[in-house]
């Protein structure tokens, strides 16, 4: 898996879109094609962050890198 693409998605294209609401979001690693996502700021503590992962940040992932399995908040 390409980590260098995953990091590139998730700072150009999905954490602006946190970050408009106040959170953000952390790279943590990869394993097992299970991409590790800290969320941070105003998304940490929100009772919709599931939603966030699944429906945002997940779902985007997965369009443009196919060999992401899941997408696991830590």
């Amino acid at each position: 898996m390409d980590e260098e693409k995953i990091k590139k998605v998730l700072n150009e294209k999905i954490a602006p879109k946190l970050q408009v609401d106040g959170g953000d979001l952390e790279f943590v690693g990869i394993e097992d094609d299970k991409v590790k996502i800290k969320l941070k700021g105003a998304c940490a503590g929100c009772p919709m962050s599931q939603i966030t992962m699944s429906s945002t940040v997940e779902q985007h992932l997965k369009a443009v890198v196919p060999e992401v399995e899941e997408v696991e908040a830590i």
